[in-house]
């Protein structure tokens, strides 16, 4: 089985994204998860579908996004197993 990863997509340059990598990056150590930080600059099919949307936060198994704003709890909450 893969190992859990937290996603978060996002763009460099970006002060909301920067808040939610230090978030992200706190809960992803709780939950002893991955962290994996995507650029979207670079990927014309990401900018389309994150571009007006970052920083969102994914988990790796299971679809749904969390759109900013987002708070640790929400992260938390994300990454709970059923």
């Amino acid at each position: 089985m893969a190992r859990q990863q937290l996603i978060l997509y996002g763009t460099s340059g970006c002060s909301l994204c920067e808040v939610a990598l230090e978030m992200a990056q706190a809960e992803a150590q709780r939950a002893g998860v991955t962290l994996v930080e995507v650029d979207i600059a670079a990927d014309d099919d990401l900018l389309n579908a994150y571009g007006t949307r970052i920083p969102v936060a994914r988990r790796s198994d299971r679809r749904g996004d969390l759109d900013w704003p987002f708070d640790r709890h929400a992260l938390r909450l994300l990454l709970q197993d059923d």
